[in-house]
């Protein structure tokens, strides 16, 4: 686990588990080695902080491109948080930009680290469960990992979409964060068919955890 991760468990992870006390379900079904996929439901900004406080590996998440090559003090502080964290660079354009996300995953999920993905691609508007779009198993299925389905439920309460940063103590005890068992992806098909139909699969997991309501179209691309 990278040193400023660590930090991080210690200060951020231990604020969250006291200052929200989240219920966790499902711990046993997170491997104790090898890379995963953490697939999960958007609701808020918060999801990502509750996640990586309650999980006892390393999780390697996505930060925009940008934070990568600031100029500066300030940028050089960022470039070396990003980087002491085991982020994963995102290019926001699209096409083959796009596309170095995955490229940079891949060898870290081969490698045996934990990746994130909210399959929905936005927070929900309006708390409902929307479709998955293929990227979470079209990654999985290239690097061989299995997909852990994660059901966020409250964490909209402690940061609601517009609300810049969690407010202590909002929501206090109504956050549960629940992990569903592994999906095996290899020996699976890349075709667009067999990924659609991954994805579909993990959606459905995730709605067992959370109980909304699904909606079989794609979130707005801007929920904020």
């Amino acid at each position: 686990m990278p040193l400023l991760y660590s930090i991080g468990k210690i200060t951020v992870g231990k604020a969250m588990m006291i200052g929200w006390r989240p219920r966790v379900e499902g711990l046993e079904n997170i491997p104790a080695t090898g890379g995963a996929i953490f697939a999960g439901n958007h609701l808020s900004v918060a999801d990502e902080l509750f996640l990586g406080s309650v999980v006892p590996r390393h999780i390697a998440f996505w930060a925009k491109a940008e934070y990568f090559r600031g100029g500066g003090l300030s940028g050089a502080l960022t470039k070396f948080i990003m980087r002491g964290l085991g982020a994963i660079k995102v290019e926001r354009g699209g096409g083959r930009a796009a596309l170095t996300a995955f490229d940079g995953a891949i060898p870290v999920l081969k490698a045996g680290d934990m990746v994130a993905v909210y399959p929905e691609g936005t927070r929900s508007p309006d708390g409902r469960l929307y479709r998955g779009r293929t990227g979470v198993a079209r990654l999985a299925v290239a690097a061989g990992v299995p997909i852990i389905p994660v059901g966020m439920v409250g964490t909209e309460k402690v940061q609601p979409i517009g609300q810049p940063y969690p407010k202590w103590g909002q929501g206090k005890g109504e956050v549960t964060v629940k992990f569903g068992k592994p999906i095996e992806t290899v020996g699976r098909a890349d075709d667009r068919t067999a990924l659609r139909a991954l994805t579909d699969e993990v959606m459905a997991e995730i709605q067992k955890l959370t109980g909304q309501e699904y909606v079989p179209r794609y979130a707005p691309p801007r929920a904020t």
